[in-house]
């Protein structure tokens, strides 16, 4: 036991569970939504009432709550992890019937006081109630074709609801972040391979129908791909936001026009600079060098929350904890590579950056759950 473990048993319960928080991770949460509060002032050109004044509010809430969820002992939220599931799967086909619908999908179902979007629910809930099933299940019975049968019903049932509404972006995060967790939990290689083997088989088919009898998209649909594979092709069309995206990457240099010097963002060519393309304005007014801070702060949270994971004692809450990890990846690699090009624009914002109220607010609760879980470990 260490000098600090030692003398902190003394100190009374309360205070001695927000000594054990990870405040590194707290400390880079809070540098990293910096960046966007100064990225959200910038693009509305110095007025910070219009987005980063609300979203200072959120982040300032959504810190609180966090240090709650992580004061509750860990147990409470597996116990608790098939009830957040069901709640979330409910409100998810609420939408279908009682949604709101904002630029032609139906997300968001309107309580009053706040715009709820379920599927962001959904990515917690269903990273805490796959927790929970392989804490419960014999590591024997891990790759049972049964037994991963059933996750795979509990992914692709939100999957397909969020599909539906549509959202194709986080449809995509909630199967990978499924799939991931199936891997962690220690289902056998060959069941991805298989997957994998089956979707690569499924675009090679896609690709061969065109032009045939039996082509299987329409024709709009392939020149969508071909718009992805290249933007030139439609510049002003399908192609545009990512020509303006990359423009704006590329024209920050290293070190980048300056703060509020950004033309592609001030001169709004870029779409949605608030939201999904958020990062071409950071690229564009720091550069390279303050894209990789960010991106350093990013790899930081990663390091420490599989860090906290791999003490873990718990079944529940290292897989937990990687599962937090996991979604937080996919939040940032999908929407740096989307807006380079790199895979189509599906609508994914960059976590603690981009504008967004539930986003925010549930990314910063899944890492009370990792605080929870990082808290309350055996000492």
């Amino acid at each position: 036991m260490s000098y600090l473990e030692y003398n902190v048993k003394y100190v009374p319960a309360g205070i001695r569970k927000l000594l054990y928080v990870d405040w590194a991770v707290v400390l880079l949460i809070i540098a990293a939504a910096s960046m966007g509060f100064l990225m959200l002032y910038s693009i509305s050109g110095g007025r910070a009432h219009v987005w980063m004044e609300p979203q200072l509010k959120r982040f300032g809430l959504g810190l609180v709550a966090m240090l709650v969820v992580a004061m509750v002992p860990i147990w409470f939220w597996r116990n608790m992890a098939a009830l957040a599931y069901c709640v979330s799967l409910v409100l998810l086909i609420a939408v279908e019937f009682v949604g709101q619908t904002n630029m032609g999908a139906q997300r968001w179902l309107n309580l009053g006081f706040i715009e709820l979007q379920p599927s962001e629910l959904m990515k917690v809930a269903l990273v805490m109630f796959l927790a929970a099933y392989y804490d419960w299940l014999p590591l024997g019975k891990t790759s049972h074709p049964f037994w991963v049968l059933l996750p795979v019903v509990f992914i692709l049932t939100p999957t397909a609801l969020v599909l539906g509404q549509p959202d194709l972006g986080t449809a995509a995060l909630i199967l990978a972040a499924g799939g991931a967790m199936m891997f962690v939990a220690g289902v056998h290689w060959a069941y991805f391979a298989t997957v994998i083997g089956a979707a690569a088989g499924g675009i090679y088919a896609v690709l061969a129908s065109r032009g045939t009898e039996w082509q299987i998209l329409l024709d709009y649909q392939y020149r969508r791909i071909d718009t992805f594979l290249d933007p030139a092709a439609d510049p002003l069309g399908a192609g545009y936001n990512i020509a303006q995206a990359k423009i704006a990457l590329g024209s920050g240099g290293w070190t980048g026009r300056g703060f509020m010097q950004g033309t592609q963002s001030r001169l709004n060519f870029i779409p949605e600079k608030h939201t999904d393309f958020i990062f071409t304005t950071l690229a564009e007014e720091f550069g390279f060098l303050g894209s990789f801070a960010l991106l350093a702060l990013y790899g930081l949270i990663m390091f420490f929350c599989i860090a906290s994971a791999l003490t873990q004692k718990d079944r529940f809450a290292a897989l937990v904890t990687l599962g937090v990890a996991i979604n937080f990846f996919l939040y940032f690699a999908i929407n740096m590579a989307m807006v380079m090009g790199l895979v189509p624009v599906v609508g994914v914002p960059l976590p603690l950056v981009s504008y967004g109220g539930t986003a925010m607010m549930v990314l910063l609760l899944s890492f009370g759950l990792m605080q929870s879980a990082h808290v309350h470990r055996p000492r």
